[in-house]
């Protein structure tokens, strides 16, 4: 037993080495504040205990340089006088209180070997932080709603809505922010215009075409893009998307049918069991046995199969209005078949499959309707458009 606890002791204390040592190789290619998460996760477990002292150290050390590198990078980029670096700037003092109200709940933290707690600097931020974020929401805000007056092009106003999102992120109803987004984002959305050209000579049914044109249910609007498939006179629109079906194929009126025989052997009713010299047979009590007797039925079945397609084909056309130009074409087809089983039958039907049973009970239905039959490509073809649109973006 005393060697198995000596085994286990040895094993624990490798791998507390092998982290130890993991946790040494990031402090020394400078990724402290990994040295710091990983520190934490330790002692959390048990901060004073003699094994775990070398992560305090560990702490100690990386925090003291983690907070080194940031205040020197602070002092740089405030002396460049850049406003441009004042995210950066932000980000950084963000960083250093993170990193304090991450070790806090810790300290203190005691270095059993020399009888003293470890020393980390702590300080209030809240001043420089609040301060940075008022200088970057202003100069976010006149850039942006500069830029807002003044360009044209979409990319552009997605930029300063991007802006204004921020500054409202970290500074809430900021000014007018919230209304300026909202500014930046109309100008910023691309407007499509969906509609449907039949260029084949069959006549597609009104309710198709209004289930085509239903965007609402497409579930394919997102922040910059907004379809119609119906136009609205005081929006203009951007691109168009073109549905041209150009082929509609509907086979005539089939009745397929199939002759099936089947024959079976079944239970019908019982007889005394006889000897080979007719003796009726007995069992042990004295009670005359019982055997089923068996008879072979045939029945033949007539099988019928009601059977009608649909193929609609054409091309999805994504047009640019402003330039008047055919971007791209994507063809698209969908197909549909009816397909109605019934039987009747000729003999013992017993002989049948459940099957076969099933359908003798079923009889011959009214054939669709062209107009129907292409209605009923509708949701397959929804479902192909719907992919066309999701893998392939306008812009």
């Amino acid at each position: 037993m005393k060697k198995i606890l000596l085994l286990m002791t040895a094993f624990l204390f490798l791998i507390a080495c092998g982290g130890v040592k993991k946790t040494q190789e990031a402090l020394n290619t400078g990724n402290y504040d990994s040295v710091i998460q990983d520190a934490v996760n330790q002692l959390k477990k048990n901060k004073t205990s003699k094994r775990k002292q070398q992560y305090v150290i560990l702490l100690q050390e990386a925090y003291a340089k983690a907070l080194d590198r940031d205040l020197s990078t602070i002092k740089f980029l405030k002396a460049d006088g850049n406003p441009e670096k004042l995210e950066d700037i932000y980000n950084t003092y963000l960083a250093i209180s993170d990193r304090q109200e991450t070790i806090k709940p810790l300290l203190p933290l005691p270095i059993l070997e020399k009888g003293i707690n470890a020393k980390f600097r702590i300080q209030d931020y809240s001043s420089e932080i609040i301060n940075t974020k008022n200088q970057l929401s202003e100069h976010l805000y006149a850039n942006a709603k500069s830029l807002l007056s003044t360009t044209k092009q979409k990319n552009e106003y997605r930029k300063v809505y991007d802006d204004f999102r921020y500054i409202d992120k970290i500074s809430p109803n900021y000014k007018d922010t919230r209304r300026l987004m909202e500014e930046a984002h109309v100008k910023g959305t691309d407007f499509v215009l969906v509609t449907l050209s039949n260029s084949t000579d069959k006549v597609i049914p009104q309710r198709l075409e209004d289930d085509l044109l239903n965007f609402n249910t497409y579930g394919l609007n997102d922040l910059w893009t907004v379809y119609h498939g119906n136009e609205i006179p005081q929006i203009q629109y951007d691109f168009g998307l073109i549905l041209d079906l150009r082929e509609i194929n509907i086979s005539p009126e089939q009745i397929r049918e199939k002759q099936i025989i089947k024959e079976k052997q079944i239970k019908d009713g019982w007889e005394y069991a006889t000897d080979d010299s007719g003796t009726i047979l007995r069992d042990s009590l004295g009670t005359k046995i019982k055997v089923d007797k068996y008879k072979n039925v045939r029945c033949e079945l007539y099988e019928f199969t009601q059977f009608k397609t649909t193929r609609v084909a054409g091309q999805v056309k994504y047009i640019n209005y402003k330039s008047k130009q055919l971007i791209e074409a994507f063809p698209i087809s969908s197909e549909f078949a009816f397909e109605h089983i019934y039987a009747n039958f000729d003999g013992d039907r017993r002989a049948l499959d459940q099957r076969y049973i099933n359908i003798t009970n079923v009889r011959a239905v009214p054939f669709p309707s062209n107009e129907q039959m292409v209605y009923d490509t509708g949701e397959d073809l929804k479902a192909k458009l719907k992919s066309i649109i999701t893998r392939n973006k306008f812009r």
